[in-house]
């Protein structure tokens, strides 16, 4: 939640923006803060999930769903963003079945128990994040030994862009992450 900028009551929201929340609350079992707190404002919210939908649903390109995640949660970190890497290191858990991996990404990616072509992958999206003036040829070479092409490295650099621009909307907004991300993907799922 946010202390500064109080949630919108779900019942007040245009109904295209009410439709998804409760799709997304069936699904996970509770509400996203982000989906709330951007509701606030219906145009952005629209742009803000166009865009994010655009990027981390597409299924072109060399990049899995758990390497989109990989690239949010180790840049949120570089930026400080404790909704970001809390609630999209959840969603890595479970995309890697891994449920060490988003703490290693988010405290020390070269360290990680990952492979070369996703540290290659967080080199590039890093340099992006904190140095994106610095990116040449070599940065996109070193890339390619991976595997990865140039829209791929589009994808990295727009995920990595856009997630920063996330971040600090969380960061100066306060929001928080919703308590049922800390324990997801960590443990194996209770059957009902």
């Amino acid at each position: 939640m946010s202390v500064r900028f109080p949630f919108p009551d779900i019942n007040t929201l245009p109904a295209d923006i009410k439709e998804r929340i409760l799709v997304v609350q069936e699904k996970s079992g509770f509400v996203p803060n982000v989906f709330l707190l951007l509701a606030r404002r219906p145009e952005e919210w629209r742009a803000f999930f166009a865009y994010h939908d655009a990027l981390m649903l597409k299924e072109t390109g060399h990049l899995s769903k758990g390497d989109r995640e990989m690239i949010v949660t180790t840049t949120s970190s570089a930026n400080h963003c404790l909704y970001c890497v809390v609630a999209h290191g959840a969603i890595l858990r479970i995309y890697e079945k891994k449920p060490l991996v988003a703490d290693q990404v988010a405290i020390n990616y070269r360290k990680a128990d990952i492979t070369p072509r996703q540290l290659a992958m967080l080199d590039f999206a890093m340099k992006v994040c904190l140095h994106a003036d610095e990116i040449n040829d070599a940065d996109y070479d070193a890339l390619k030994q991976h595997g990865f092409d140039d829209e791929d490295a589009w994808d990295i650099a727009a995920i990595t862009a856009f997630f920063g621009m996330s971040n600090r909307i969380a960061n100066a907004m306060h929001m928080l992450p919703n308590p049922e991300f800390y324990l997801m993907g960590r443990a194996p799922r209770s059957k009902a």
